[in-house]
């Protein structure tokens, strides 16, 4: 039995364009994926997903409530590589640009802040978990996934150079 890469995909606050480019890519890549990639948790791609060890993980979004820092910081946990995924998980940006309003901007939305327990600055993964490599765009780089994928794909021996 071929030995496969244990992945987990998981979206915080962003429009998510780089999970659909990633269902793109399933699209054209499925076969090959499919004996190399254990999908333990992807909820874009399954409905029944583990809560267990991974090989990698992939963390698309920006953090914008402690809940999701709490999530991250379990998934970092049970992780032994994370990758950011995309701007936001990248720079915090677009979805930090809360972060840039002015006093009387803030205070116009602050009733949002306080209505969904947001923290007061949206955040980058990095400034919460240790992150291993990125891949940067809005959406992705598709490449600098596939890059990325292959290099943990050699890393963990589910196939060699």
């Amino acid at each position: 039995m071929q030995k496969k890469l244990r992945v987990g995909w998981f979206s915080f606050s962003c429009c998510e364009d780089s999970t659909i480019l990633f269902v793109e890519l399933m699209n054209e890549r499925f076969l090959d994926w499919k004996r190399l990639i254990d999908f333990r948790h992807a909820r874009v791609l399954q409905g029944r997903n583990f809560d267990d060890y991974l090989d990698v993980a992939f963390v698309e979004g920006a953090i914008a409530t402690e809940r999701d820092a709490d999530e991250l910081v379990r998934i970092r946990s049970r992780s032994k590589r994370l990758v950011a995924i995309g701007a936001c998980a990248c720079e915090g940006m677009p979805s930090g640009q809360r972060n840039e309003f002015d006093e009387e901007k803030k205070r116009e939305i602050q009733f949002l802040v306080d209505r969904f327990r947001l923290c007061e600055r949206v955040r980058k993964v990095s400034d919460i978990v240790v992150v291993d490599s990125l891949v940067p765009g809005c959406p992705m780089v598709e490449q600098a996934f596939l890059d990325v994928l292959d290099k943990y794909l050699m890393e963990f021996g589910v196939v060699h150079a």
